[in-house]
């Protein structure tokens, strides 16, 4: 028995640590009361700004302001105005003016049956005849008559109307007199939307004010170390509004850069039918004139694509903002995201070779040089193809489309890709790969075949833990996705402990709290040392495998260095648009009749994107608040105040397994109880101990009477009044690196129910916030598990509880093996459970625990559900998210 009193817990940083980064010298850090910039302007006075070297301090952090590119407001014309005056309304409409939709009604069907349902012509006429058929005795109609007159309405929506543009491309070069090539006789369609056009919508879009800077800056903590999250508090963007700077005229513009992603995908699972930029047969697929072709035809087609911003890069484009004030802007290529082979192709470098350094392909490892725009293009001039090739890994014979545009290079402007790099890369087809090399090279395929399948079954028995993917197999399945490996790394590194060598072991932890780190959502200079240490000591172990044969054929040594330039790699990576292929090419292929599908696809995002588009519209015009529901009950009851009695109907969350995100600001940690009790569960103590098999649980609830106070709390009277009994309960907490909401909130469900989907019960464990004296382990959070959750009310008091059981910490220390603490369940001098009843604000968040499996195979009869019952100690698993991971 010990006491819990709930403490605050320290409000999780957002900024980590991590190494000096070259920067240019700082203004003097000055305290304002807000983040904004002083006005310079006097009203109605035109001026051209001054350098303002002005810091201001938010919180924990400074941040210090680009001195020029200070995205000052302008009018129409460019001119700059006064900095206090107010925004003219972006749009005139009244706000029950739902131009091109009839009403609200029809707004939400249109956008239900497009872009939800993505329901087909037939089956919309279908819908609507029904629709029809209710409405007949009422004299009435729904609100389109049939899938025409749908799509006609969604046409006719005049926001996010750009249309698409193409143009034709074929090969200009010297032809052979005879058997010419397919592809050299070929012309080639490519469609864009003008991306100028488009970032006007986006810029334009009132959803993002607020959330778009208009000013370069960089943040420091509290030790004048800087802090890297996103893409604006990068070194790369201070540099590059240095060299706009340049320009006097270019004072008080702002900077825009584009971040570009480029991918492949096959459009039909089924088929594997994929829609090729060029096409050749097979006997001159691998003809090297035919490569360099596709190369420098996709070069050219990006160039064309992005020639519309070209003028802008040096000169403002004048463009309305979220806040409805116009601003000059500047425009720049920025990050681009890309796997491996896209790399390889945008940077015209040789496959295998680094894109971003001069390391020799063999030693991806090494201390080569960086790659630069301006040597590449020197070697090119001076060097023969041949040498260019072997000895430098370029492609002598095309030239990147970064070279057309102002202060663009392709190199410096690869952004790391964490989930083909490091996710699906490193770890999936590298590390795990090389563990099952290294078994077969030492024990045998025989036997390491068996360490395998015992793997598998220590990867299965893992007990659950929300967002925590399930197992069944092992790792024993085919097909791969990111989300896959992802869920693998969460669970892996206790699996091989026992099978392999120590040094594996401390790879695979080096490797993982390399990637934890550099998947954070905010990375501040203590942080890159700390990654730097990690990759160090990843390289160092790493050699056990190359001493057993296995050849090492990657290199993680440049995220440092792009941290710094473009901030934390979790924003740009290309999980973020690979999700988009689902929506943006695979469903509208699906949607299309698959005959010249490419014309249907193209209007499938158009449509999709006029639907968004008045969304954002209605919502800036405070149209959507409510349902239509509760809009037609407001009107009917305004017409009938006396005889309309209806109530709306209630909507209920259904709660999921996986962690949920929350919308709105950051807020304290908290934990809740479910929104209903158990049915039929225990309705007093006495009932819940004989549920539960805890003789001792009436005398843990001791209740302190108000009325006389109680001299002694030992004293205190046994409840024995009416609980309710609840089957779970959601923390929430900040964790901005995992999935979350605008404001960095997300929640978790806690388990503690008899049954789990139909099957046996489920305890999940948590952390307890303990007492200031107690210091084992995690900074003052102990572990428990959760027998159970109950309620109830004590005089005017309504208190929320768990029953929970205590771990132990076997060391003060991380096992030195794999990093993660150890515990163990605690039992009292007689040997029973440590069990106690605590009040659920003691609860701190969920915890994962996977077992010390030892050497021993497992039981094939082990499952999940045994997990936390039949083993002795568990690791806390630190990395079963990456709130985890901070915390643990």
């Amino acid at each position: 028995m010990r006491t819990v009193h709930p403490r605050p817990l320290r409000s999780h940083k957002t900024f980590h640590q991590a190494a000096p980064a070259p920067r240019s010298p700082s203004p003097v850090h000055q305290d304002f009361d807000d983040a904004h910039l002083p006005d310079e302007n006097r009203a109605g006075e035109s001026f051209m700004p001054e350098a303002d070297n002005s810091s201001v301090q938010l919180g924990p952090l400074f941040r210090t302001f680009h001195p020029h590119l200070t995205g000052l407001k302008c009018d129409i014309n460019g001119d700059f105005i006064n900095q206090n005056a107010p925004p003219t309304p972006q749009t005139e409409a009244l706000p029950t003016n739902w131009t091109p939709y009839e009403s609200h009604v029809a707004f939400e069907t249109a956008e239900f049956l497009f872009t939800h349902n993505q329901m087909s012509a037939g089956q919309i006429d279908t819908l609507l005849d029904l629709w029809t058929a209710t409405l007949i005795k009422h004299e009435d109609s729904p609100p389109f008559a049939t899938h025409h007159d749908l799509y006609d309405t969604i046409d006719s929506t005049p926001l996010g109307d750009i249309t698409w543009e193409s143009f034709s491309m074929s090969y200009k070069g010297v032809k052979p007199a005879d058997n010419v090539p397919p592809w050299m006789k070929a012309t080639y369609d490519v469609w864009f939307r003008d991306p100028r056009l488009l970032i006007h919508n986006m810029l334009t879009n009132p959803d993002f004010d607020g959330e778009i800077e208009y000013t370069p800056y960089w943040d420091y903590n509290d030790n004048d170390k800087c802090c890297f999250k996103k893409n604006f508090l990068g070194n790369w963007t201070w540099m590059q509004a240095d060299k706009i700077a340049e320009d006097p005229e270019m004072h008080g513009s702002t900077f825009v850069p584009l971040i570009v992603r480029s991918d492949k995908t096959t459009v039909s699972v089924a088929t594997g039918h994929t829609d090729e930029l060029t096409y050749s047969t097979k006997e001159h697929a691998d003809d090297i004139d035919f490569r360099n072709f596709r190369r420098q035809l996709f070069y050219s087609s990006l160039a064309n694509i992005f020639k519309s911003l070209k003028k802008y890069m040096m000169t403002p484009d004048i463009v309305r903002c979220p806040d409805s004030h116009y601003r000059r802007v500047i425009y720049g290529l920025g990050p681009y995201i890309a796997d491996y082979p896209e790399q390889v192709l945008l940077s015209g470098i040789v496959t295998g070779w680094c894109p971003k350094c001069l390391n020799d392909r063999r030693n991806l490892d090494g201390n080569g040089l960086l790659r630069c725009r301006e040597h590449t293009n020197l070697l090119v001039q001076e060097l023969q193809h041949k040498q260019l090739w072997y000895e430098y890994g370029i492609v002598g014979d095309v030239v990147p489309f970064t070279n057309d545009f102002a202060r663009a290079d392709i190199h410096e402007l690869l952004s790391p890709d964490l989930l083909h790099q490091i996710i699906k890369g490193t770890f999936k087809d590298h590390l795990v790969d090389w563990v099952g090399e290294y078994l077969e090279r030492v024990h045998g395929c025989s036997c390491a075949a068996e360490i395998q399948d015992d793997i598998n079954r220590r990867i299965a028995a893992v007990a659950p833990f929300a967002g925590l993917q399930h197992f069944p197999e092992g790792r024993g399945f085919a097909q791969w996705t990111g989300d896959d490996s992802k869920a693998l790394m969460k669970v892996y590194l206790p699996a091989i402990k026992g099978h392999v060598p120590q040094d594996i072991i401390h790879t695979f932890s080096a490797f993982l709290d390399f990637c934890y780190i550099v998947r954070r959502e905010a990375l501040t200079e203590d942080d890159l040392v700390q990654l730097e240490d990690a990759l160090h000591h990843f390289h160092q172990y790493c050699e056990v495998f190359k001493m057993t044969g296995v050849r090492l054929t990657f290199s993680l040594k440049h995220y440092s260095c792009t941290i710094r330039l473009f901030g934390a790699p979790n924003g740009l990576c290309s999980s973020i648009t690979e999700s988009k292929h689902i929506k943006a090419v695979k469903e509208p292929w699906r949607c299309s009749s698959r005959y010249k599908a490419l014309g249907q696809m193209l209007m499938t995002n158009q449509c999709l994107d006029k639907i968004a588009a008045a969304r954002s519209d209605f919502e800036a015009c405070n149209m959507l608040h409510g349902s239509c529901v509760s809009d037609a009950l407001q009107a009917l009851k305004t017409q009938l105040p006396n005889r309309l009695h209806v109530n709306e109907p209630q909507h209920q969350t259904i709660e999921g397994e996986a962690a949920e995100i929350i919308d709105g600001p950051a807020a304290k940690a908290h934990v809740e109880l479910a929104a209903k009790p158990v049915l039929g569960g225990a309705c007093d103590i006495p009932a819940l101990t004989l549920k539960l098999g805890l003789p001792s649980l009436p005398t843990m609830l001791h209740i302190e009477d108000p009325e006389p106070p109680a001299s002694d709390p030992a004293m205190a009277p046994t409840f024995l009044g009416r609980i309710s009994v609840f089957s779970s309960a959601a923390a929430s907490f900040y964790a901005p690196s995992d999935l979350s909401g605008t404001g960095g909130m997300r929640h978790e469900h806690i388990r503690a129910t008899t049954s789990w989907r139909g099957g046996p019960a489920r305890n999940d464990c948590v952390f307890v916030s303990m007492n200031d004296e107690f210091s084992c382990g995690l900074d003052g959070l102990a572990v428990t598990r959760v027998l159970c959750f109950f309620s109830f009310k004590y005089w005017t008091e309504y208190l929320q509880c768990a029953i929970i059981r205590w771990f132990s910490y076997i060391t003060d220390s991380r096992d030195p093996d794999t990093g993660m603490y150890i515990v163990a369940p605690s039992t009292n001098d007689d040997g029973t459970p440590d069990v106690s009843i605590i009040h659920i604000d003691c609860i701190f968040c969920a915890a994962h625990l996977i077992p010390l499996y030892g050497t021993n195979f497992l039981p094939r009869e082990i499952t999940l559900h045994d997990s936390y019952d039949v083993f002795h100690a568990f690791y806390i698993n630190k990395y079963a998210d990456h709130h985890a991971f901070e915390v643990a």
